[in-house]
């Protein structure tokens, strides 16, 4: 990677990926914040659902994006950035739970998980709506984040990335190194696993679990951002 360089005159927010890629590429690394921030949504949701803990799948993304920042020439456009960003994190995030001596057979990860994640605090969306309506619209998604982090890992993570980030059957199965048949299975299965209760009463609030904005995606972007001012000057 080159040198950075500061041209104040292009609008990082108005280019394609491809084109920020390119400018990061040229030694502009300021493209690359915005890189973080087209996608930081959806990473840290696949980090967490792996993970399933708020704080070590932030680090995640700060190691998984570092990797991509010394390996984005290696970015051949083949899939989507998304896509090859999120291939990043899973293996990150997955070596972290292979770290952790955690992981299990499905068939021992059947009973209930013991609750004791802590409920991610969300913003509203909604704006300057009644305060009943707004108190169950949040009272609704931590509902969801419950029942979510209960399901085994990898029924979690297919299901977090089919219906909260509404990934293909295929791009699912090729990141995560499974057959389209396998995905489809987990997915019933975690979809069963969720109360069908809460199924039709959850589902318009979907888009607004997890987030990853506001302070939480500043403070791992401006993190990377420093990181990578640090090795430029050393």
């Amino acid at each position: 990677m080159s040198a950075h360089a500061h041209v104040a005159s292009v609008d990082y927010a108005a280019l394609d990926d491809h084109a920020l890629v390119a400018q990061v590429r040229a030694g502009h690394r300021e493209a690359f914040r915005h890189i973080m921030q087209r996608c930081n949504q959806r990473l840290f949701r696949v980090a967490r659902a792996v993970l399933g803990e708020d704080a070590e799948a932030e680090d995640v993304l700060q190691e998984s994006y570092m990797r991509a920042y010394h390996k984005l020439d290696s970015f051949r456009g083949d899939s989507t950035l998304l896509t090859w960003l999120t291939s990043i994190v899973l293996n990150e995030a997955r070596g972290r739970l292979r770290k952790r001596h955690t992981m299990v057979g499905l068939e021992q990860v059947d009973a209930a998980v013991e609750d004791t994640h802590q409920i991610i605090q969300f913003p509203s969306k909604f704006g300057s709506e009644d305060p009943a309506v707004s108190a169950a619209r949040t009272q609704i998604r931590h509902l969801l984040e419950h029942a979510i982090d209960k399901l085994p890992e990898a029924f979690r993570t297919v299901y977090m990335m089919r219906e909260v980030e509404e990934c293909s059957v295929e791009e699912t199965a090729s990141l995560l190194a499974i057959k389209p048949e396998t995905v489809k299975t987990r997915l019933h299965r975690a979809r069963r696993l969720l109360r069908t209760s809460l199924q039709g009463t959850l589902a318009e609030t979907m888009s607004g679990a997890f987030p990853f904005m506001g302070q939480r995606c500043a403070r791992v972007t401006d993190a990377v951002m420093a990181r990578l001012e640090t090795e430029q000057s050393a």
